[in-house]
């Protein structure tokens, strides 16, 4: 058994750059499992992987050219079916042996033990260790069957490949070499028609040869940088490009316009190789070399949301911004190829993305000709859902929505402001730019407003209002943005659950968990002082417009008792419990706060920190085991009452008892009013010791009816004052 490095490349026509990184992590992610399954690694075997513009590929260390034997026992049937009353075997034993490619001679190394209420035969044998051709076949046709390609085509097999005669091949680009090397041997391996070899190419213009020739496996990396003009591996690949962006960025003294480019160095390089252009432009380039390029200043005069996502999105440039965030009229380009004078290319980028940006301007000034309020009417031609009318139907439920929050938060003023923004806030999806670019959806509404002298709140309202637009994004700036990001988010929920569009496993095509999470964000972030239930209930009320398709749904799918608004609220619910967790805290705690569904969400961070002060209590652990006994007391019990009545107190425990709740319960509810619910659970600690004397001092469950009630009345009375904070009982273990 040799051991020796491995290496493995599939050459191919330009993969997809979106789908390259994964399809380069799935092929070597394959491989490596299903060569480790077979025991044709070591516990020492490391793997790096390539992926560039025309290959795929894995090097493995320390791999087997055999795997290791294997001892192998097989149970065959009962002794009974498998020998007759002489020892001889049957038939059936025979035909078993057979199979396994065994034969008679094999009877006397059967080995005899127990299987449950019979004795069985069992068949000991030594496997010899797969061979790594062999394995490395079935590892490469399952890492290829595995790839998650996003679109196959069909191509033609010439006659000069593995496949006779002319031959039809499904993948995801046509393939034209298959590397395969295991220290300098060649693996005799074939796949998508082709036989493994040592050729490769490099570069298409700037390799030093047309074919190169890999003399081992630990060659392969060496041979395509220096003859090849290729940089395989796509995370070096990236990182060098990043840190040439980086340096040409800090020469200029500017920044690149890309959200990672905010943070500190020490973080800044690992977020922008996860950028999502950052690794489209990777996956373009087999060797980056990153220039700098200027376009005419007076572009700078159209917005610059405009202008960055025009580079970014059509030409895959990297705009550039100063200090304090301003587009300048520099941008990065990443060339695939070095030539020694770069004039031509830079004179080129130039050309090219002059006609773009002019376009950005051309929309620009169209735009602005036409006020925002115009282009209102027209909304009611825009189907937003044929369950839920057009976008002018959803504009006045969301307007409507916005006034009913906007007069609960600021009265009247609010109220009218909202109104205004919620009218207009849909409008710039009628304009030019918007419909050349969706993703400015409401940023350019925010400027035309502005140019419509419309104020600045309204202005930053219409711009905000899909915010938070992902996990991470800020919230609206102002009142006016909040409430109408709340109407338009709650709306939207309200709708998609009314006609059964719910989200399903990974699946949420109108992105409601985004919304519900926007949601969340803003009534804990900001701690508006608003119901949760109230707002969804507001949402679904005649205070918004619901066409009739709408209004006759009401419920969900084969459950149409439960109501829209329960439905929409336990989803809130489930999502604020994950998102929680995800903030890090256990499953314990979020589950006692938010069993008690408390309806201004602002609080539920405080209620959290009180369960966490108080579970570090000494007398926690008892006071939770005893809240979850008196839950389950009084759920037995009938409706219960929580009253007391002193002159059937006739223990000195339940009077104790009684006594400690009026000299405790006052101050703790005084303290849960003022919002200090730390405070307030660590003032009921003090009851564990009378709790723990009347439950070893009482039967709370007497024969006669008067002391049964009354000890259940006091109770209640605890356990209320007890679960205003959250439920303690979800607290014990």
């Amino acid at each position: 058994m040799k051991l020796a490095n491995l290496l493995v490349e599939l050459q191919v026509e330009e993969l997809p750059p979106k789908a390259l990184k994964k399809l380069g992590e799935s092929f070597a992610a394959t491989l490596f499992e299903r060569l480790q399954a077979q025991g044709l690694t070591t516990p020492d075997t490391q793997a790096r992987g390539f992926a560039s513009p025309r290959r795929l590929g894995l090097l493995l260390s320390a791999v087997r050219s055999q795997a290791a034997e294997q001892a192998q026992s097989q149970k065959l049937m009962p002794v009974s079916v498998g020998l007759d009353a002489q020892g001889q075997p049957s038939a059936a034993l025979l035909k078993k042996l057979q199979a396994l490619g065994a034969d008679a001679t094999t009877v006397a190394g059967l080995r005899q033990a127990p299987d449950g209420k019979a004795p069985a035969l069992f068949y000991d044998r030594v496997v010899p260790g797969v061979y790594l051709a062999e394995g490395l076949q079935l590892a490469l046709n399952e890492a290829l069957a595995r790839l998650p390609i996003p679109k196959l085509m069909g191509y033609q097999l010439h006659q000069g490949c593995a496949l006779p005669g002319w031959s039809t091949v499904h993948f995801v680009r046509p393939a034209h070499s298959l590397v395969a090397l295991h220290g300098e041997h060649v693996v005799a391996v074939q796949a998508l028609g082709l036989t493994a070899g040592r050729s490769t190419v490099g570069h298409r213009f700037e390799a030093s040869a047309p074919v190169l020739h890999i003399s081992e496996a630990d060659a392969y990396e060496h041979t395509l940088r220096t003859q090849g003009a290729v940089i395989p591996n796509f995370d070096q690949r990236s990182r060098d490009m990043v840190h040439q962006l980086q340096q040409a960025a800090r020469s200029l003294g500017l920044r690149l316009a890309l959200p990672a480019a905010a943070l500190d160095d020490a973080h800044q390089e690992a977020a922008l190789m996860q950028d999502e252009l950052v690794q489209e432009v990777t996956a373009l380039v087999e060797r980056p070399k990153v220039l700098v390029c200027s376009f005419d200043a007076a572009f700078l005069a159209v917005p610059q949301e405009c202008l960055i996502l025009t580079m970014k999105a059509n030409q895959k440039y990297f705009p550039l911004t100063d200090a304090q965030g301003r587009l300048a009229n520099r941008f990065l380009v990443v060339s695939n190829i070095q030539p020694a004078d770069a004039s031509a290319i830079i004179e080129g980028n130039e050309r090219v993305v002059r006609p773009r940006l002019a376009d950005a301007q051309f929309f620009y000034d169209q735009d602005r000709k036409k006020p925002l309020e115009s282009r209102v009417p027209q909304l009611a031609k825009v189907v937003y859902h044929n369950k839920l009318g057009t976008q002018g139907e959803r504009v006045e439920r969301v307007r409507a929505l916005a006034r009913a929050i906007g007069q609960q938060l600021g009265g009247d003023v609010l109220a009218k402001k909202a109104d205004t923004a919620a009218k207009l806030a849909k409008a710039d999806l009628l304009t030019d730019m918007v419909g050349e670019f969706p993703e400015l959806q409401g940023i350019m509404g925010g400027y035309y407003a502005r140019h419509d002298g419309l104020g600045e709140d309204i202005a930053d309202a219409i711009e905000d209002h899909y915010k938070p637009r992902f996990a991470g994004d800020e919230l609206p700036r102002n009142e006016v943005g909040l409430v109408v990001a709340l109407a338009d988010k709650l709306e939207t929920l309200v709708g998609m659950f009314g006609i059964g569009n719910l989200p399903t496993g990974d699946k949420d095509p109108f992105a409601l968990r985004r919304h519900a999470l926007g949601v969340i964000r803003m009534l804990v972030e900001k701690d508006l002082p608003v119901n949760a239930l109230r707002l969804i209930q507001l949402a679904c009320s005649g205070t918004a417009i619901w066409p009739d398709g709408w209004r006759q749904t009401v419920g969900l799918g084969q459950s149409p008792f439960v109501p829209v608004s329960d439905a929409v609220e336990s989803f809130f619910y489930d999502r604020l419990a994950g998102s929680l967790r995800d903030q890090g805290y256990s499953a314990q705690e979020v589950d006692a706060v938010l069993a008690l569904k408390p309806q201004r969400l602002g609080e539920v961070p405080k209620r959290l920190a009180a369960a966490r002060a108080f579970a570090a209590l000494p007398e926690a652990a008892a006071l939770a085991a005893a809240n979850k006994r008196i839950g389950n007391i009084l759920k037995k019990a009938q409706e219960v009452d929580a009253h007391v009545s002193e002159a059937l107190l006739k223990e000195p425990v339940e009077q104790a008892l009684y006594a400690a709740l009026k000299a405790t319960v006052p101050a703790a509810n005084a303290q849960f009013e003022a919002g200090d619910y730390t405070d307030s659970l660590q003032t009921l600690a003090a009851l564990r010791a009378p709790v723990d004397a009347f439950f070893e001092g009482v039967m709370v469950n007497a024969d006669a009816l008067d002391l049964r009630l009354n000890r259940q009345g006091l109770l209640k009375m605890l356990h209320q004052a007890m679960n205003r904070v959250a439920d303690l009982s979800r607290l014990a273990t």
